[in-house]
């Protein structure tokens, strides 16, 4: 028994015209019938190995309303507006991210306004100070929206009646498909294509035999792949415009042993989406700050990174909620009925006393959280005394002080500025001012600054501001008898952000179908596998083999070769080939006129006795359209 491998169909037709024909009269259809025919099967063949939509010829819609609707929705739905679309939603949110935004930073776009005469005015006209809720973000925002419903429906479906069905029959010439093999076996047809199915379905293709051919498709993976990652897209652009609608963020800078409610009134700053009421949309819970506990790196290059930072708060959930215990950490937030409570910031709040003229107290033991200015808590802020206190005439003043804060001071003779941010030698410097601090007036001022307009400084003995360093326990007297101040201590203070994000776990989620569904699309490939066997005119079984991808490929060539290798090896074999040499020729041709005799060289290789040489390792002609798999010859 013996079996060829050869690079193109076994040939076998009787030569010669057919009897009751006269010669030279075509006995098929005409040439360009027939090529257009192939043509049409190999593009049959190759049909659907994706959803995108079919190219048709430019076709002007007809007027009319439904007419210019229906044009205007094939452009919208179409990739390459979705595409253009997605470009320009990219360049939109560049001004967003270098223009400072009224919902991140109003005092930035104020200070922007006031140095920027032209552009000021010209920004606000085209919303570029509130980009992602302006009409024309909104607009590409929307119409992106739109188009990829538009085309993600229409391919949905088409994949999912691709999945219903089965893969097309096999081209009646199978050589001219880019990759293409071919053997002669003894097994009977019924049995090759009965080995190729079994091959094809172990090899998880969806196989089905039709005719006298084994179809097989795989890849569908790289489709749907496809069409989850548009479908993640929408989900993701839904999720950021929920989260953005409907969000809130606030902050709150609480010294240790106070607390703090969610309620809008509590925030030192808050924001929110448009569509989100603080009356009604705030979670019910409470804490209060504990302690909060810090370490550093003592030396070495790294000496003053923080090591541990972390807030010791009690909660509560709802207006009777009982009280439970947490840690906060950095990156470890509390997260209570949809809100996170996160750690974010840390400072100094120097406890004082002060007492007027008379020595009635008007501040008591309060503590006041001044602002760090470097990473070794370098800090700075102001102390007021609004209410409550008396100058040495008896008449209703208010007192202001600069403060300037130090942890761990150099010593005599330095700078005013920390050396470590931990509490080593805490120094604080106060300079006094009397008179109206304009906090009555009814506009809103900042309590970590002090408006010196209607101010007068305290005069030292040289006629200087009057200021001065105090150690934890000393005490300051204000000139004239005006009263005292004393440095009862520190207490420290942690700076907590309360979020609410709804539609970041979708937003998540989106993003890494997306990311999965790309790789699919990008890394699997759609091809198609057709097996053809049938008796030759020898009676020999012919074995054909072809694969098709949706793109050019070496994979498809080198899984052809695969395949052909095993099934090669495991088509059943039932008789014994007879050497060519020993077949005789089935269907003779007509007698040849005589010839002269002598003897005509073919170029052959020949014998010692003149006859042609029988040798099997000689291939037969390439077929100029048939391209061998890889590894399929043996």
């Amino acid at each position: 028994m013996s079996k060829t491998t050869t690079g193109k169909t076994p040939t076998g037709t009787p030569t010669g015209t057919p009897t009751g024909t006269p010669a030279g009269t075509p006995t098929g259809p005409p040439e360009g019938t027939a090529s257009a025919a192939e043509d049409q099967d190999l593009g049959a063949a190759g049909s659907q190995l994706s959803t995108a939509p079919k190219e048709e010829a430019p076709n002007l819609p007809s007027l009319g309303v439904i007419g210019w609707a229906r044009w205007f929705w094939r452009q919208l739905t179409s990739m390459r507006v979705a595409l253009l679309l997605l470009l320009l939603l990219s360049l939109g949110a560049i001004p967003g991210s270098l223009i400072p935004q009224s919902g991140v930073d109003e005092l930035k776009v104020e200070e922007f306004r006031e140095n920027h005469d032209v552009l000021g005015p010209l920004y606000d006209n085209l919303g570029l100070f509130h980009v992602y809720s302006s009409v024309w973000f909104s607009a590409i925002y929307i119409l992106l929206f739109v188009s990829l419903i538009g085309c993600i429906v229409p391919r949905t479906w088409q994949f999912v009646g691709q999945l219903r069905g089965r893969p097309p029959g096999a081209p009646r010439r199978l050589t001219r498909l880019p990759a293409y093999t071919t053997w002669r076996t003894a097994a009977e047809p019924e049995q090759v294509r009965e080995a190729a199915l079994a091959l094809l379905k172990k090899r998880r293709f969806r196989a089905h035999t039709v005719g006298d051919a084994v179809a097989a498709e795989k890849g569908y993976v790289r489709e749907a792949g496809n069409l989850v990652f548009h479908i993640a897209l929408i989900v993701m652009l839904i999720a950021f415009a929920w989260g953005q609608l409907f969000k809130y963020e606030g902050n709150k800078l609480i010294v240790e042993g106070d607390g703090f409610s969610n309620t809008l009134t509590q925030y030192d700053d808050f924001k929110s989406g448009n569509l989100f009421d603080p009356d009604h949309d705030l979670a019910p819970f409470s804490f209060s700050l504990k302690d909060f506990h810090g370490t550093y790196e003592p030396s070495g290059p790294n000496r003053g990174t923080p090591r541990i930072y972390e807030a010791k708060v009690d909660y509560s959930e709802g207006a009777y909620g009982d009280e439970k215990p947490t840690t906060i950490e950095v990156n470890e937030p509390l997260e209570i009925d949809g809100s996170k409570v996160y750690l974010v910031s840390h400072g100094y709040a120097p406890v004082l006393t002060i007492k007027d003229a008379k020595g009635n107290v008007v501040m008591d033991k309060e503590a006041t959280a001044l602002l760090p200015l470097d990473s070794n808590v370098t800090s700075s802020g102001a102390v007021m005394v609004r209410d409550g206190y008396r100058n040495a005439e008896g008449e209703k003043e208010q007192l202001g002080f600069n403060a300037f804060f130090v942890p761990t001071y150099g010593g005599e003779g330095s700078a005013m500025y920390s050396t470590f941010p931990a509490l080593l030698n805490p120094t604080l410097a106060l300079s006094a001012y009397h008179g109206d601090l304009g906090v009555d007036a009814g506009f809103a001022k900042s309590i970590y600054q002090l408006d010196k307009t209607n101010l007068e400084e305290f005069k030292d003995s040289d006629g200087e501001l009057f200021k001065k360093l105090l150690k934890p326990g000393e005490t300051m007297t204000l000139p004239n008898g005006a009263g005292t101040v004393t440095f009862d201590g520190v207490r420290e203070w942690a700076g907590f952000q309360v979020t609410e994000q709804p539609g970041s776990g979708w937003a998540l989620a989106g993003s890494v179908a997306a990311i999965l569904g790309l790789a699919g699309s990008l890394f699997i490939q759609r091809r198609r596998v057709w097996v053809r066997a049938v008796k030759g005119p020898d009676g020999v079984t012919v074995v054909e083999m072809a694969g098709l991808g949706r793109s050019e490929s070496a994979k498809v060539p080198e899984e052809l070769g695969d395949l052909a290798g095993v099934l090669y090896e495991q088509a059943p074999d039932t008789l014994e080939i007879p050497d060519a040499a020993e077949v005789p020729d089935e269907a003779e041709a007509p007698d040849a006129p005589d010839a002269p005799d002598a003897p005509h060289d073919d170029g052959a290789p020949k014998n010692d006795d003149g006859a042609p040489k029988n040798d099997d390792d000689t291939p037969d002609s390439p077929d100029t359209h048939v391209v061998p798999a890889e590894g399929a010859e043996k």
